[in-house]
């Protein structure tokens, strides 16, 4: 057996070895990634911090930017307050979704469960078989970011994919890619996890004089 097929033999096994290790660390990674979703989406009960918000257009410009809170009570309530630069309430509460203009006096309501549907938001305070409507398509690391990609099974909703960033174990980053090119970036700051919550902040009630678009959706064991 001459020099040169040893040469040719060393190489062909250090390249499948480098393949096999390189497929190994990335199994590894996705692995972390499914773990990290699933203990946000199944381990995180409360969840209270404030957020800033921005939309990218296609070419890459921030076309609008928001700040406020954010609160979730799991399975399925949540609010976001947006207080800068104008300030609007989008409240859960389990059956609808209200979404208060205080600036315009309107309320818009529509029910939860069709509103949510195939989109991140469900992710945040949806069901408990949220992520059954969701794809895993990849983790990777940047720097001191863990990046989860899910992209939705139904995108009639208007979602193409999500991308989530943990920073130790714990939910920092949002990136929400629409079907129209555009991108919407929500960082997340001063959270606590599993904190007791006023269940107040998840009622909605309809202040006086405010014009409300839509038909709320009533408890099926509510008194008419």
């Amino acid at each position: 057996m001459n020099r040169h097929f040893h040469l040719e033999y060393g190489f062909a096994t250090l390249s499948l070895l480098l393949v096999t290790t390189g497929a190994f660390a990335q199994s590894t990674v996705d692995d972390l990634g499914k773990k990290l979703v699933n203990d946000f989406v199944n381990n995180v009960i409360t969840l209270e911090g404030d957020f800033e918000q921005s939309l990218i257009d296609a070419e890459g410009t921030v076309v609008d930017s928001t700040s406020g809170t954010l609160e979730i009570e799991r399975p399925t309530r949540f609010r976001w307050s947006y207080s800068d630069p104008y300030e609007q309430w989008l409240v859960a509460d389990g059956l609808n979704i209200w979404s208060y203009d205080l600036d315009l006096e309107q309320v818009t309501v529509k029910p939860q469960a069709e509103a949510l549907a195939n989109t991140p938001a469900l992710l945040l305070g949806g069901s408990d078989n949220a992520l059954q409507q969701f794809d895993f398509v990849a983790t990777t690391i940047e720097e001191f970011t863990t990046w989860v990609r899910l992209d939705p099974k139904d995108k009639s909703s208007g979602f193409d994919r999500v991308e989530l960033g943990f920073i130790d174990g714990n939910l920092r980053r949002m990136i929400f890619f629409d079907n129209l090119e555009q991108t919407t970036l929500v960082t997340l700051s001063n959270v606590i996890i599993n904190e007791p919550l006023d269940s107040e902040r998840f009622v909605f009630v309809v202040p006086e004089d405010v014009d409300v678009v839509g038909t709320p959706v009533v408890a099926a064991d509510a008194t008419p």
